[in-house]
């Protein structure tokens, strides 16, 4: 990373003060600074590049205007958060962004006094800034607090649930709508831009309220014409500004603003300072604002890998290499909807992140992009299902979280044929605990009638969503982030065989101990018996059980019938997992006695970031973990 010079501005920098004490001039060049570190160091580490580029010139403004000693900033799902970071005393650990024990690439709270909300998940900045807007006033505090808010984070409903309340309760707090997407001319911008800033200042907000007092004080026709003077400034206003809806929401509206234009931003933002009533600046950026190949390419440097600084290009692999599950999982969605016209492809504002990309320019007319909108998306599947087609709702499986409810009311308990398929599931890597998929085991697996599984490689996962889109009810796949082993997956349609419903497979025999894997867990259960063997010379079992949901009950009793030491293994947390569940059948059928049970899994705590690699290992469920594990089951520690 780019050596921070002790005669640079940005090494004068350790709180928001520092910032506010800068001149206009000043503030320009530490822009450029902040560009050049972030730059150079998404270069090296990867990260979300493109979003922090896009805010340097806002986050400078927010820091000039506000005093965010006692002032609150939340940052909606974080991606954009880089420079905030550089400017709150992170500079000298900042080429540790997203490595193991290093800076996180989300706001954390237990990282810095001055991330004053954790995120990670999008769309929750403004219902916790009115929650921290409402412990203000209780504690009789004076402090303003600010949410900076995406145009794409502002599609789901969480946002306008916090908009909605928000606007009902009336409470002092600044909604910074960070627009990067919406197409808006620069005169009809610049021109609600005056209106807003000019209706919206101080002085013509006590006339008016004084005006619209006078006007409703006149017997007989006050309240008519106070009433009838709301509407005339309303429809003036919202008729060369898109804040009628934010006005609606009972929003003092601002902007559009240009977000580059750093004393524009600071003058509107010390406006906002006077009001007693919630305000909305609308800010227009450009997504990887000062780096050309970013600025071209913003999907793809949203959230990247390494990459050559100067080009912008990735450095050269080795060709031939196995595709991603990702990949596998679109091109298996495409394949099968060639013959099957019923198949329809949802996801939420993921299309690239899922694979289904391929599936949107192969068939368009049947692929549906909901945006963040994640319970939507399964209630709109939901109500597909019930016309006789077969939803493919493509999801990270951190993001399902948020549809819980949906899947349980919606469509497992109508038992609708629609299916889940889960990226991302286990350990993600550098994005961290908000973005790790270890949970769903856990709250999918107790719901009647679905249909869960994991597959040990890519042509299993090419078989397991023929079997789940096959299915008359609910069925979900999860499936982790990157390559496989490099298993073929058939190219023939017709090749795809489905799976039998409930039953594993058993890959390599033992005596001594069996080791019951599941999905990615499976080759690194090969790997440790094999070691086993030529280290210890035990004799060690492989059982790949594909299916949580129905278990192999028939062939788990079977091996627990041949085996005294048993050891589960999956890359998602114990607490309600796939080992739990397998406890559970041994405990009903009378079978613990006797026996040893070790369960390998994601332990109760929050996974922090780091490579997927070096969090496997750290929690044990690596090779070395499962070999250390059956060593344990068969007193050999």
């Amino acid at each position: 990373m780019t050596d921070i010079l002790p005669t640079s501005l940005l090494a004068r920098v350790s709180r928001p003060a520092d910032v506010a004490r800068m001149s206009l001039d000043e503030l320009a060049q530490l822009a450029v600074e902040l560009r050049r570190v972030i730059i150079d160091q998404c270069s090296e580490g990867g990260g979300h590049l493109a979003p922090s580029l896009g805010v340097v010139e806002l986050t400078l403004a927010l820091y000039k205007a506000f005093d965010f000693e006692q002032d609150k900033l939340i940052w909606d799902v974080g991606h954009q958060a880089y420079a905030h970071k550089l400017l709150t005393g992170r500079v000298g650990r900042f080429h540790t962004l997203r490595s193991l024990d290093g800076v996180s690439g989300f706001p954390r709270m237990s990282e810095s006094p001055y991330d004053h909300f954790g995120v990670g998940h999008s769309s929750t900045s403004i219902s916790a800034a009115l929650g921290m807007a409402m412990g203000r006033d209780l504690a009789g505090r004076d402090n303003q607090v600010v949410s900076v808010i995406g145009d794409g984070s502002m599609t789901a409903g969480l946002a306008y649930e916090g908009l909605n309340q928000a606007g009902d309760m009336g409470r002092r707090m600044v909604v910074v709508l960070n627009d990067n997407e919406m197409s808006i001319s620069k005169n009809v911008g610049a021109l609600s831009s005056f209106l807003s800033r000019k209706l919206s200042r101080p002085a013509p907000q006590r006339f008016k309220r004084g005006f619209e007092s006078w006007l409703a004080g006149i017997p007989h026709i006050g309240k008519d014409l106070a009433m009838y003077a709301r509407r005339s400034e309303d429809s003036l206003k919202t008729f060369f500004t898109p804040g009628m809806l934010f006005e609606a929401f009972r929003f003092t509206y601002l902007g559009p603003i240009d977000g580059h234009d750093t004393a524009s931003l600071i003058d509107v933002f010390e406006q906002t300072k006077g009001m007693d009533r919630p305000a909305l600046v609308h800010v227009l950026t450009k997504k990887g604002r000062g780096y050309k190949p970013a600025e071209t390419n913003p999907t793809y440097f949203h959230g990247v890998g390494s990459f050559e600084p100067e080009t912008g290009l990735a450095p050269a692999r080795p060709g031939g290499g196995p595709k991603s599950y990702t990949e596998v999982l679109g091109e298996t969605l495409c394949r099968l909807a060639e013959a099957d016209s019923a198949i329809v492809a949802i996801t939420a504002a993921m299309p690239e992140g899922t694979g289904t990309d391929c599936f949107r320019a192969s068939h368009p007319e049947r692929f549906v992009d909901v945006g963040i909108c994640e319970p939507h998306a399964v209630t709109f599947a939901a109500g597909l299902a019930t016309q006789g087609f077969k939803p493919a709702v493509c999801i990270y499986s951190t993001f399902l979280q948020r549809s819980y409810d949906q899947i349980v009311h919606d469509v497992c308990l109508q038992n609708l044929g629609v299916s889940f398929f889960l990226d991302r599931a286990g350990l993600v890597g550098e994005d961290g605990a908000t973005h790790h998929g270890v949970f769903d085991i856990a709250f999918l697996r107790h719901v009647p009638n679905l249909t869960f599984m994991a597959p040990k490689d890519e042509a299993e996962l090419a078989q397991m969503v023929a079997t789940a889109l096959a299915q008359p009810g609910p069925a979900a796949v999860r499936y982790p982030r990157g390559v496989g082993p490099g298993a073929d997956v058939p190219l023939a349609t017709e090749a795809l065989d489905t799976l039998p419903i409930g039953q594993g497979e058993l890959l390599r025999d033992g005596a001594d101990a069996v080791i019951i894997a599941l999905g990615s867990r499976v080759y690194p259960a090969l790997e440790a018996a094999q070691a086993l063997e030529a280290e210890q010379g035990l004799s060690v079992a492989v059982f790949n059980a594909r299916f949580i949901k129905p278990l192999p009950e028939a062939q788990l009793l079977e091996l627990a019938g041949r085996f005294k030491r048993l050891i589960t293994a999956e890359e998602g947390c114990l607490a309600g997992g796939f080992g739990s569940a397998v406890l559970e059948l041994l405990s009903d059928r009378n079978m613990l006695a006797g026996r040893t049970v070790r369960r390998v899994g994601i332990p109760d705590q929050f996974v922090e970031h780091g490579t997927a690699k070096e969090l496997r290992a750290k929690v044990g469920i690596d090779k070395a973990g499962i070999k250390a594990a059956v060593l344990e089951a068969v007193g050999k520690p």
